[in-house]
């Protein structure tokens, strides 16, 4: 489990209202609605299916791979607060109104038996107490039918819509946005980041995916402990701006991992592909 625990961080719940798409998502949306947020163009490309072949990449063997602190990650990567702290990772991906941002199921629904927790914010490029593109209020929350009934682990992501009072600007025209990835193999090469909840910058490592169940993703990746989860799995990064295409978030089995040096993430397939659908509907 690398979720910070919550009991000291939820302050006063805001106003919600619980709305069900038994073919897709259950949502949790924040009342009232917040202003239009006009969609704008993105260099981003839309989301595309990938081939479920895996690929032949180098895996980094566990005891040589090194995760660093690293301020100067993608800006599109940022820290969910709730209350007094931060206490899961996110990051930003591309929609046509700018303003989605991934992240895993159990940082905001608490699975079979529970509901969407509430007084979410999400604070893009985050690091050592400064919030660069300021605080963006979680508007609405997404998951799968699957985890809102039985947290199922191969269902452990979300979709979170946000805004910002007084801002016209659409949070991905600020920050860019990661493509989403669908079937892109379990061997992948992939950049993960991630924010422990007791430190205030992220943490970033790379290195090999490898399977480890029928839909779970497994990477060796030291220093993941609680507070890391959501973070992104992103492959083919720009050089410059660190933007890619995101195939997993920390999360899925056992909450993304026991262990602080290794993490899990669901599978990215049909099932992601149709909760971004709700949530770009």
């Amino acid at each position: 489990m690398k979720r910070a625990s919550l009991a000291l961080l939820l302050a006063a719940a805001l106003v919600v209202t619980f709305t069900v798409d038994a073919s897709s998502a259950i949502s949790a949306t924040a009342a009232p609605s917040p202003a239009t947020v006009t969609p704008s163009p993105s260099p981003v490309a839309p989301v595309t299916p990938n081939p479920k072949t895996p690929v032949s990449v180098p895996v980094v063997p566990e005891s040589d791979s090194v995760s660093t602190p690293d301020p100067s990650s993608s800006s599109a990567i940022g820290a969910l607060f709730s209350g007094d702290g931060h206490y899961c990772s996110a990051s930003v991906v591309h929609s046509a109104a700018g303003d989605l941002v991934l992240t895993a199921a159990h940082c905001v629904h608490d699975g079979a038996g529970g509901g969407y927790r509430t007084d979410i914010v999400f604070e893009p490029g985050y690091h050592d107490g400064v919030a660069p593109f300021g605080q963006w209020t979680v508007t609405q929350a997404l998951v799968a039918p699957g985890w809102a009934a039985t947290s199922d682990p191969d269902l452990d992501f979300a979709f979170l819509t946000v805004h910002q009072d007084g801002n016209p600007a659409t949070l991905e025209s600020l920050t860019g946005a990661d493509t989403l990835g669908l079937s892109s193999g379990f061997v992948n090469f992939v950049t993960l980041t991630g924010y422990p909840n007791t430190s205030n910058e992220p943490v970033v490592c790379q290195n090999s995916t490898t399977q480890q169940d029928t839909y779970q993703t497994r990477i060796a990746c030291p220093g993941f402990p609680d507070g890391t989860s959501g973070g992104p799995w992103v492959i083919n990064p720009d050089p410059t701006t660190k933007l890619g295409t995101v195939i997993g978030v920390i999360g899925g089995y056992q909450l993304g991992g026991n262990d602080p040096d290794v993490s899990y993430s669901s599978y990215f397939d049909d099932d992601i592909s149709a909760l971004y659908a709700t949530a770009t509907s």
